[in-house]
């Protein structure tokens, strides 16, 4: 994305990627993003990274919100980050949702994912959070979010 000092919304992609069918928890934080101010874009089920980072870039998204449940993360988020770069757009930050054992987290974080939230996690923590990694990363944010 093109840096600017021009405060704005930040754009989030979320989607689902492998053969997971359980989004309502995606729905439900992607209304959270939404609703806090931020522009969501939801792909949906059975997205591939491929098909989710084209998507991000496509978009012009800031960062990319994976929820995961199948237990796959090891193996797709990483594939995401990958294609991320492979494209030139690792200014888009990714951060992941579901159940995610305490071991994963360390190395997901390891690889490059800038925050992971397993069930319980609040919404407004996962809001302030986004706000967080946008800040982090140089968005300027408008005033309504903060």
């Amino acid at each position: 994305m093109a840096e600017t000092n021009q405060a704005r919304r930040g754009r989030v992609l979320v989607g689902k990627i492998g053969l997971d069918g359980h989004d309502r928890g995606a729905k439900v934080v992607a209304r959270a993003l939404r609703d806090a101010g931020f522009e969501v874009i939801y792909t949906g089920l059975h997205q591939t990274p491929d098909m989710l980072v084209n998507a991000a870039i496509q978009e012009d998204v800031d960062l990319i919100g994976i929820s995961i449940l199948s237990g796959a993360h090891n193996t797709l988020v990483p594939k995401v980050l990958a294609l991320l770069a492979a494209k030139d757009a690792s200014d888009i930050a990714v951060f992941v949702g579901g159940i995610i054992p305490d071991a994963d987290i360390v190395s997901l974080k390891a690889l490059g994912v800038a925050d992971v939230f397993t069930p319980g996690a609040s919404l407004e923590s996962i809001t302030s959070r986004v706000r967080a990694i946008l800040a982090e990363r140089g968005v300027n944010l408008i005033a309504e979010q903060a």
